[in-house]
């Protein structure tokens, strides 16, 4: 049995990746509360006070009770939005939402303890200009990047690269068209395409194409790195390997010195405890960096390649790695 001290587990109730961490710390005899955010707080009662420095009180659902004092760490993966009663007007609801992010996110984010990822830094480092600008100061290649919404700035770049651009969302895109799921991907656009009016509609960003030989999903855990390398065997998949997952072969990989210091430098500078980076090797064999999700999927890597990031993830929460 460990030492007392619970792990809170802040996740969307289906979701294979926490599963997998909360195995690893039930394995562990590491107590263990899970929730979403979206049984508060219909499912989710809570009850707190300041003494002294410190906050005490309860966090209660239909299953358990939680001694907020007790925390030893937070894993924070996703959890969905709170849920009000379908009674409550919109404007009302709109309130009780904001309420809701300041006081009850507020009270959780007040725990001294252990997060991963800390919420607000993790928050920050999803935005794409600041990762680019960070891996550039760590040391990491980054391809030639513009932001615009200006068509003809567009195909001024286009011109200045001489080559294929690629287009890719700021943030996850997925929605329903016609009663299917669709997401949108990183797309290649060719230069003769360039200008397009719909540039102008909002902020764009175009990157230069990197020819490549494979990608690399690399994992960082507290200073442990992790890599793979992604071997997609269709079109679509080459150019962004999210696309078809069913096409792909992997293996484990090391990185390069220079890649793996980068990393970690990159990671200290955003506070981040956790990153899942994703790298384009030419056929040089030279590291470009394209992004880092401070809270992304791994666990089809792992499946895939037997690396341990379940272990140093479970390491980490119940505070054995320091």
């Amino acid at each position: 049995m460990t030492d007392a001290g619970q792990v809170l587990v802040l996740a969307g109730r289906f979701d294979p990746t926490c599963d997998l961490v909360v195995e690893e710390l039930n394995r562990r005899a590491v107590p263990v509360f899970r929730a979403d955010l979206a049984e508060f707080p219909l499912r989710l009662t809570l009850a707190a006070s300041l003494s002294g420095n410190h906050w005490h009180g309860t966090l209660r659902n239909d299953r358990r009770t939680l001694d907020l004092a007790s925390v030893r760490s937070v894993y924070y993966r996703r959890p969905t939005r709170p849920k009000f009663p379908t009674q409550m007007t919109a404007e009302a609801r709109k309130v009780a939402e904001t309420e809701a992010r300041w006081g009850f996110g507020g009270l959780l984010s007040a725990l001294p303890c252990r997060w991963l990822p800390p919420p607000g830094k993790a928050a920050d480092a999803e935005y794409k200009p600041l990762q680019l600008r960070v891996a550039a100061a760590a040391g990491l290649r980054v391809p030639r990047t513009l932001i615009t919404n200006d068509p003809e700035a567009a195909r001024d770049f286009a011109d200045s690269i001489g080559g294929p651009l690629v287009y890719k969302p700021f943030f996850h895109v997925r929605g329903t068209v016609h009663g299917h799921t669709a997401a949108v991907y990183a797309s290649i656009v060719p230069p003769e395409d360039l200008p397009h009016p719909d540039i102008a509609t909002t902020a764009h960003l175009f990157q230069e194409w990197v020819p490549k030989a494979y990608e690399v999903r690399l994992t960082v855990v507290d200073d442990r790195i992790f890599a793979a390398e992604i071997h997609a065997g269709s079109d679509a998949g080459r150019i962004d390997w999210r696309s078809d997952y069913d096409s792909h072969t992997y293996r484990i990989c090391e990185p390069p010195d220079d890649v793996a210091a980068g990393v970690l430098r990159m990671l200290d500078q955003l506070g981040l405890p956790y990153g899942a980076f994703d790298f384009v090797i030419s056929p040089a064999g030279d590291w470009h960096f394209l992004e880092v999700n401070p809270s992304g999927q791994y666990g089809f890597i792992e499946q895939a390649t037997g690396l341990p990031i379940t272990a140093a993830i479970g390491d980490y929460l119940e505070g054995s790695s320091q």
